[in-house]
């Protein structure tokens, strides 16, 4: 057991090496070009060191009543601050539940500004948002390694839409881009996917490999009902993503009550720890997520600054500037597929909203914009082909750890079973 821990501890120093040197590298070789060509008005803030550094995270999302917060307080092993749990919808706010020295809640407003955590990218939602944003902080060993997110729940029909005073889907998307985990909860009871919580789900595409479901409750119903729910459920996700892929879904009862089936108690045990072997992995599977996510950014940046390069040195020399731009933005997909072949980028990393980034150019002076430096692009070059290939060798292996593959045996339902074996 000895060889085992100093084995991890140090695969995790080789994993926090890898991330220090991504952050250095993000600082010297990316963001120069960000800085030029207004990335950060296009697309997405500066990375801060926060982003970097924060613990990986888990967002729960589903409709109202699915069991979202009572699967994070099950998950803890005790009550949080500024819990709701009810049959109704309860809670009707973001809550980002994180580690601390003691148990408060922290409003949202101060929650984006802190140095340490990584929500300041949040602030462009507005106060509306902010205001229905809090930080639930309490010192508990699961936290020491994963942050989790609740969401509100989802209710049908567009008045709930319409209240809300900010635009959910994109906040709910925005969590995604830089979350390590999204689980969708289901209700054993009501498989029903409504208008919104499937155009939430379809403003995850892009991070299909983050998304598990979860059919809670399960324990309610007898093993022949759950076999149809189960595949009910497969055929709605598969309508509503689009994708072959089948994508991996735990079955339980994720609260503190006794089972109603008890005969279900082997298969919620076993599917229990595929879960929390997944929730385990998260911390050291994290630097790879977030290489994979700068190698993202940088492709997008470099096709950014190629286009906005391009605009400017469209521009004529002395008059009809507005003239000019005003074409330019009307015939946005000229302009892309002229970049596209000059350029010899692909297409796929091109923004896929013509009409936003239009909304976006026309509050702009093209001829204020910069030409590309190739300096920028060397450098950004290097980086994806010499850098971050480096990186990816620098990352430790996988050690076998043979406790990760011991079964737990079967607890008293009653008993909240221990979260902290994942930790190790």
């Amino acid at each position: 057991m000895a060889a085992e821990a100093s084995q991890v501890n140090e695969r995790d120093a080789a994993t926090a090496q890898v991330i220090d040197e991504l952050k250095a590298l993000y600082k010297e070789k990316l963001l120069p070009m960000e800085q030029a060509s207004k990335f950060d008005y296009f697309h997405t803030p500066f990375m801060t060191d926060a982003e970097f550094d924060s613990r990986p995270s888990v967002l729960l999302v589903g409709q109202y009543s699915t069991g979202k917060t009572s699967f994070i307080r099950y998950l803890l092993g005790t009550d949080f601050p500024g819990q709701r749990i009810g049959p109704e919808p309860t809670t009707d706010r973001f809550v980002a539940v994180v580690h601390g020295d003691d148990e408060h809640i922290v409003p949202g407003n101060a929650l984006c500004v802190a140095p340490d955590l990584p929500f300041r990218g949040l602030e462009k939602f507005g106060m509306s948002f902010l205001n229905k944003f809090e930080g639930s902080q309490l010192p508990n060993k699961v936290l020491e390694n994963i942050t989790l997110v609740d969401t509100p729940g989802i209710l049908s029909g567009s008045k709930q839409r319409d209240d809300r005073g900010y635009d959910f889907v994109q906040v709910c998307r925005w969590f995604a881009e830089r979350c390590d985990m999204i689980l969708l909860l289901f209700d054993a009871h009501k498989l029903d996917i409504s208008d919104e919580f499937r155009t939430v789900i379809e403003s995850f595409k892009g991070h299909d490999d983050k998304i598990r479901c979860v059919l809670n409750k399960a324990d309610q119903i007898d093993r022949q009902r759950l076999m149809r729910v189960y595949g009910a459920l497969m055929w709605a996700m598969g309508k509503v993503l689009k994708t072959p892929e089948v994508l991996r879904v735990y079955i339980g009862s994720f609260w503190d009550q006794p089972l109603l089936y008890e005969d279900l108690a082997n298969l919620f045990e076993k599917e229990e720890n595929d879960l929390m072997s997944d929730l385990r992995d998260l911390p050291r599977n994290s630097a790879v997520r977030k290489i994979n996510e700068l190698v993202k950014r940088a492709r997008l940046a470099k096709v950014n600054a190629h286009l906005i390069s391009y605009l400017k040195s469209q521009m004529p020399s002395f008059s009809g500037h507005a003239k000019k731009q005003k074409e330019l933005i009307a015939d946005l997909a000229k302009v892309f597929r002229t970049v596209h072949k000059t350029q010899n980028l692909p297409i796929g990393d091109f923004p896929t909203d013509l009409q936003a980034f239009g909304a976006k150019l026309t509050e702009l002076n093209f001829t204020k914009f910069n030409k590309i430096k190739q300096k920028h692009l060397d450098q950004t070059e290097q980086l994806l082909s010499v850098d971050i290939p480096r990186l990816m060798e620098q990352l430790p292996r996988q050690v076998n750890d043979s406790a990760d593959s011991r079964q737990r045996p079967v607890s008293d339902p009653l008993t909240p079973p221990d979260k902290c074996f994942f930790l190790r």
